[in-house]
């Protein structure tokens, strides 16, 4: 089975880095296939093995992962899927490569919100969808998602694709508290006060209100964290500079949050190992080293947010089910579609 870890390696040379190749069955060790770059959970795995003694053995790759494991079949190494959005787990979840995790300690860390109705998947942290705003050309300090339609901002809205996962997510929560009419309404009207077509990453929406090409934009918390202490890009902390964040809704129903989160594989070999690491990640000292690197809230109660992210003010999370977004998420996609959004302003 070694063979087939490094078979994968190899077919994934282009985009995937590699910790080890290990056995797919082994008494001390788990096999994560992972989205997230390995800089950002090595911190975690450490903590891990230092206190089970199991030696993670990580995959990662931008894309794919999901599509992968069901290619393997019941032959896959993978014990464990680690990756962002609630889409991207209930994805998981539909292409029939997870099963249910059961374990009273998830249950008791993870409040039902963050955790799939029947176990498929687990949140692990949270980021806000946020308001990017001009220090320099926004004087307002609240904002509502409802208002991005406001004629006010025309030509002044920033934002990446329409249907990319993250965007996707707002919209099915906005479809959840207003149904598909009324949404479709909405984002007709965010379409029109666009700046520009939707193009680029959250960092790039930033960018461009520095650049004074729009004044507000879109995008989720930790991209904050990312520009301010990105010393290899420097150019970022002027980006970040120039803005504020504003958490829509916040004297309301809350702010739209979305997940980073694990799945446990279906025909996972190291089944035992795989809870043991969900189970550490949702506690209070995997949940803080989370905080702490990635500019994240935990989803386990009484773990503080780091100080840089309480900084950016207090959030106050919609209580809105991440399952009834991920039940919303193809009629907020088709409703992208409907309106054109992605064609940028209507002229």
């Amino acid at each position: 089975m070694r063979s087939t870890l490094r078979a994968l390696t190899g077919v994934l040379a282009m985009t995937t880095v590699t910790f080890a190749a290990a056995p797919a069955i082994a008494a001390d060790e788990v096999n994560i296939y992972s989205y997230r770059q390995p800089f950002l959970i090595q911190p975690l795995l450490d903590a891990f093995t230092a206190e089970t003694g199991i030696k993670p053995n990580v995959i990662f790759a931008s894309k794919g992962l999901g599509e992968r494991i069901a290619a393997e079949g019941d032959n896959s190494p993978a014990d464990v899927l680690l990756t962002v959005d609630i889409g991207r787990l209930d994805g998981a979840k539909q292409l029939g490569i997870t099963q249910p995790v059961v374990s009273d300690v998830v249950n008791e860390n993870i409040p039902a919100q963050f955790r799939d109705p029947e176990g498929h998947w687990i949140g692990l942290t949270n980021r806000a969808r946020i308001i990017y705003a001009s220090r320099d050309r926004v004087d307002q300090d609240s904002i509502t998602y409802e208002e991005l339609a406001d004629p006010k901002w025309k030509g002044r809205v920033c934002t990446r694709s329409g249907q990319h996962v993250y965007t996707i997510g707002l919209i099915a929560s906005m479809v959840a508290h207003h149904g598909a009419e009324k949404t479709e309404e909405w984002l007709a009207g965010v379409r029109d006060n666009l700046a520009r077509k939707p193009a680029g990453n959250d960092r790039a929406q930033v960018k461009a209100i520095y650049a004074g090409e729009c004044d507000i934009s879109i995008g989720n918390t930790y991209y904050m964290g990312k520009m301010e202490t990105n010393d290899k890009e420097p150019e970022q902390k002027e980006w970040a500079k120039s803005v504020r964040i504003l958490f829509p809704n916040a004297d309301e129903r809350g702010t739209h949050v979305n997940l980073a989160g694990i799945v446990l594989a279906k025909n996972a070999p190291n089944k035992d190992n795989a809870v043991k690491l969900i189970e550490f990640l949702s506690s209070a000292n995997a949940q803080k080293i989370y905080a702490e690197t990635n500019f994240e809230y935990p989803v386990t109660p009484g773990v503080e947010v780091s100080e840089r992210v309480q900084g950016w003010g207090e959030l106050n999370p919609d209580d809105l089910s991440l399952a009834d977004i991920a039940e919303n998420r193809k009629t907020a996609s088709e409703i992208v579609d409907k309106v054109g959004f992605d064609n940028g302003p209507a002229s």
